[in-house]
């Protein structure tokens, strides 16, 4: 049976390890802050925007809300973007996607300060990763490397699939297995021989909203697999894109969905928040 890399359970480590951290700035005299805006009422943006406080009320990170009305212009939303770039006292803003359709979602991630984009989504973010400067990394694909380090599973040398080549998830995961020295193959709907790649695969992420599309003729004997996918069945049950109890009989280890990557990626925003404020000290 193969081990079940525990995202929740990691994730709790790392926000009692920020605690500490946030307790540490707040003796110097620093109050980590997140500006959250919400703009609409999309009901899986309220459930992560409820995640993302309870986060920080454990951590200590202090949250500030911004709930605006779906009818909010693009105008408007930049115009508290600039406020809350200037303002000395906010160390990270992210603004929730999806955005109302009156709303320029490129402009807006592009008016967030890149030394505030704890998101990660700001094209100086994106290019310092490719280019392997510091910078802020997308918080999903960070916990996912987070994830691999905390169990010891070997990225250098190793051969990584990734099924999806989006900006949120595939790109940038799959610049972070290279960095670390994993041999990075990029995958989509146009591969051909899709399964068979997969299967040459000793770290596969899988990325593409799909549920229980990776079957067990995906998956190498003993491969690691992270499921990032979270999807709704009409039974009201959540899965990942991996046919779990199937993959799980051959792959040496395996997230779970739920409890897997996403717990991760509110836990590597909140890092990245306790970072922006650490790095107004300097």
């Amino acid at each position: 049976m193969s081990i079940l890399i525990d995202g929740r359970k990691t994730s709790g480590i790392i926000k009692d390890e920020l605690r500490d951290q946030v307790m540490d700035l707040k003796k110097q005299g620093i109050e980590p802050t997140l500006a959250v805006v919400l703009v609409g009422e999309d009901p899986a943006s309220q459930v992560y925007v409820k995640h993302k406080k309870k986060a920080c009320e454990y951590v200590g990170v202090r949250s500030l809300s911004y709930e605006l009305p779906a009818e909010t212009t693009e105008e408007e939303l930049l115009e508290l973007i600039a406020t809350l770039n200037g303002r000395d006292d906010v160390h990270g803003i992210l603004v929730q996607l999806p955005l109302p359709k009156q709303i320029n979602e490129e402009k807006v991630l592009l008016a967030i300060d890149p030394i505030k984009d704890v998101d990660g989504f700001h094209p100086i973010s994106v290019g310092n990763l490719s280019i392997g400067r510091d910078g802020f990394v997308s918080c999903t694909p960070a916990g996912i490397i987070e994830l691999l380090k905390r169990y010891d599973i070997p990225i250098q040398g190793q051969n990584c699939v990734v099924i999806g080549r989006s900006n949120i998830v595939g790109k940038p995961v799959s610049m972070l297995l290279l960095r670390e020295s994993g041999t990075v193959t990029i995958c989509h709907s146009k591969t051909r021989d899709l399964p068979g790649v997969c299967k040459k695969a000793d770290i596969l992420v899988v990325a593409i909203g799909r549920p229980n599309f990776v079957t067990k003729d995906f998956v190498k004997e003993g491969a690691t697999i992270i499921d990032v996918g979270m999807n709704r069945l009409e039974n009201g049950k959540l899965c990942g894109d991996v046919a779990y109890d199937e993959c799980a009989e051959i792959a040496g280890a395996i997230t779970p969905v739920p409890r897997g990557v996403g717990p991760m990626t509110i836990a590597m925003l909140m890092k990245n928040c306790v970072e922006a404020a650490s790095k107004s000290l300097s």
